[in-house]
C-alpha cells in the first residue's frame, strides 16, 4: 500500500531531478567548452568531446535522480511512518 502512495512522491522527485540535472549538466558543460554540448545525432560532433559530454549527463543525471528518490522515500517515510520500497538488508 505505502508504494502505492509514494508513486505522486516519486513522480515529482523525478521531475524536478531531470530538471536539476539538466541545469548541473549545463553548468559543468560551460567550464569544459564554450559552445554547446555536441549530441549524438550530430555529424560532425568530436568523438572525444561527445564522449565526455554524454559521460558527465549520464552521471550527473544518475546522481541526481538517486539522490531525490532517496530524499522523497526520506519525506513519505516521516509524513507516513512506512518506508516505501525494500528495507537494506542486514548485515552478516
Amino acid at each position: 500500500m505505502s508504494k502505492l502512495l509514494f508513486r505522486p512522491f516519486g513522480i515529482v522527485a523525478g521531475i524536478a531531478a531531470g530538471l536539476i540535472g539538466k541545469r548541473l549538466f549545463q553548468g559543468l558543460w560551460r567550464v569544459v567548452d564554450d559552445a554547446k554540448p555536441p549530441k549524438p545525432e550530430e555529424r560532425p560532433a568530436p568523438i572525444g568531446k561527445l564522449a565526455l559530454a554524454l559521460a558527465f549527463e549520464g552521471a550527473l543525471f544518475r546522481l541526481v535522480r538517486g539522490l531525490a528518490e532517496h530524499g522523497s522515500r526520506h519525506a513519505f517515510s516521516r509524513l507516513t511512518g512506512a518506508w516505501p520500497g525494500e528495507r537494506a538488508a542486514e548485515a552478516k
